[in-house]
């Protein structure tokens, strides 16, 4: 189901009465049957995939917090080897089965090239991590493992975050399905303003800009100079405004009925350097590579090659995680190459700054003496 779509038109406001009119012991399952209706309206087999991702990380997570030292680890990474492998099956087997392909091609070995035919799972990219995120904060010590497994698949399947995100804690989450919840005229408007204001971006902006985007893009050969200046221009914010106005749409609908999701977007575009940027941007998927993969690479208390190293082996997993393509990963080393520049040449940019500062009160002392 689309955001927007007649269905959810319907959907939302019936499923937001119904959760109001229902005592709040029952909520959680309402929420959850909403959801599985929310998700199923796409492929409906598909949500085996996702209850088996939930029986894999619950379960987990309850042996996690009882076991101890190498027992402890194993199920850990065990939880997250499942995870991945569910990920990389549904999204990424193609690729890896062209790649062996291209290089059985060059080594004249005879490979059959098998493929998937069926579509990609919606959203796996986004709930798969963020069911990897309850796993690393149970084994971190910073989440105490939940032993109810209906809020625990609504923490991995809560239909406003569900397709797109953003990728919540469960410190931010969980506790919320706990706390009762009342109407609030004051929240239903501010819900609904922000559900509006995602609208507006995903339909009269990005839906609009992407028609002249992808004429352009299309038949690229057939333009130059200014053409494709503008489309390169509009392409940019056809992203944002499409990506930003589902998180506000979501995050609107979620605030309706009481819930509060982490901010994704916080004006990027206003960034002054690479590494702000990215601050900015998607931050939910942002703060989770940097809190589950940087930092136990070693993060900046690495030697510097090891520190390159790092930052490229990030983005480059954010490249794959964006699609299953080597422009994907180009388009991550790209990124991991701006992040490495930026931070080179940080300390001569802040002396040049400073340097010029200083210059410029002097000059101006001068002439006003």
């Amino acid at each position: 189901m689309l955001f927007n779509s007649i269905e959810f038109v319907i959907f939302f406001p019936v499923v937001t009465v119904l959760y109001f009119l229902l005592p709040h012991t029952l909520r959680w399952l309402l929420l959850l049957i909403a959801s599985c209706v929310f998700y199923m309206a796409f492929v409906p087999k598909y949500i085996l995939v996702l209850f088996t991702l939930i029986i894999v990380d619950f379960t987990a997570g309850i042996f996690i917090e009882k076991a101890e030292g190498k027992k402890r680890k194993l199920i850990f990474f065990g939880s997250i080897f499942a995870n991945l492998s569910i990920l990389v099956f549904f999204k990424y087997f193609n690729f890896f089965s062209d790649i062996v392909f291209r290089l059985a091609n060059r080594l004249d070995i005879a490979y059959s090239h098998p493929l998937l035919t069926w579509a990609l799972p919606l959203g796996i990219s986004f709930h798969t991590f963020q069911s990897m995120s309850y796993t690393f904060e149970v084994y971190y010590g910073r989440q105490k493992a939940l032993h109810h497994l209906g809020i625990y698949a609504l923490y991995v399947m809560f239909y406003p975050q569900l397709v797109a995100g953003p990728i919540e804690r469960p410190q931010n989450l969980l506790p919320q399905f706990f706390t009762k919840h009342h109407f609030s005229y004051s929240r239903l408007v501010d819900g609904l303003r922000l559900m509006a204001s995602g609208f507006i971006k995903k339909i009269l902006i990005a839906d609009y800009l992407a028609l002249f985007v992808d004429s352009i893009f299309n038949e690229f050969r057939a333009y130059q100079g200014l053409a494709l200046w503008i489309a390169t221009y509009f392409f940019a914010f056809q992203i944002y405004c499409d990506f930003s106005g589902y998180t506000d749409i979501a995050r609107g609908a979620a605030k309706v009925m009481g819930y509060d999701l982490m901010e994704n977007f916080n004006r990027p575009y206003f960034a002054k350097s690479i590494s702000e940027f990215w601050r900015r941007w998607h931050i939910s998927l942002s703060t989770w590579l940097r809190d589950y993969l940087y930092i136990p690479l070693g993060g900046n208390r690495v030697s510097w090659i090891r520190r390159i190293i790092n930052v490229f082996i990030v983005f480059l997993i954010s490249g794959l995680w964006h699609g299953a393509n080597f422009t994907y990963l180009a388009w991550g080393a790209l990124h991991g190459a701006y992040i490495l520049l930026g931070m080179m040449f940080a300390p001569f940019f802040h002396y040049a700054r400073g340097f010029f500062v200083k210059a410029s009160l002097i000059s101006l002392l001068f002439l006003l003496s």
